[in-house]
């Protein structure tokens, strides 16, 4: 039996978190200068990415667009929007641990997709804003589910602090801004906390 020296375990626990949170800067990091380097070359080219690999609702040659829209901006100012909360509420899922992240950054992703395939409006959609919206309602939600008094905390400082934005899944009389989006997003968010949430026993 080998003995662990006092508060040895809380001290990799640190470790552990501060791994987790140096992975979730990088990553997240990485993720917004790839969605740079993409606005500069599709700007360069006139935004004619966007007719290509944008998301076209209810075009069965446009399903794979599924996976390529959010990586899109229909201009620089777009993408700002979307930047400091990708990457506050990626960097705050990240924390959680890497497959909790990427179980998360999935189903918002395609429940973003999905939703605008089926129900979006004319025209074609781009915009990473279906990803904030799936990790913020991710957090908000997980602490309810894992009945971790922290994590609820944090839910409600971000609702105080964020919440005016889930207007932003309520149809709008902007064309300009797709609600269909915003609303896969945050359906898939609360699809992965109900996933991930911890198995309970059933007692005989």
């Amino acid at each position: 039996m080998v003995l662990g020296t006092p508060g040895s375990g809380s001290g990799t626990a640190r470790e552990s978190l501060a791994e987790r949170a140096k992975g979730g800067l990088l990553f997240m990091g990485g993720f917004v200068i790839l969605l740079y380097v993409i606005e500069l070359v599709n700007t360069v080219m006139q935004h004619s990415l966007n007719g290509t690999f944008g998301l076209r609702p209810r075009n069965i040659n446009g399903v794979l667009d599924i996976l390529t829209f959010p990586l899109l901006h229909a201009n620089l100012g777009h993408l700002l929007s979307n930047t400091l909360p990708l990457i506050i509420f990626g960097f705050l899922v990240f924390l959680a641990g890497v497959r909790i992240f990427l179980t998360a950054l999935a189903f918002s992703w395609l429940g973003s997709g999905t939703v605008v395939w089926l129900i979006g409006g004319g025209g074609v959609t781009v915009g990473a804003s279906g990803l904030v919206f799936g990790f913020f309602a991710f957090l908000l939600v997980r602490g309810f589910f894992n009945r971790s008094w922290w994590q609820i905390l944090l839910s409600v400082v971000l609702f105080m602090a964020y919440g005016s934005i889930l207007f932003g899944v309520l149809p709008t009389v902007m064309g300009f801004v797709s609600w269909q989006a915003h609303l896969g997003g945050a359906l898939g968010g609360i699809a992965a906390a109900v996933l991930l949430r911890p198995k309970r026993g059933i007692a005989a």
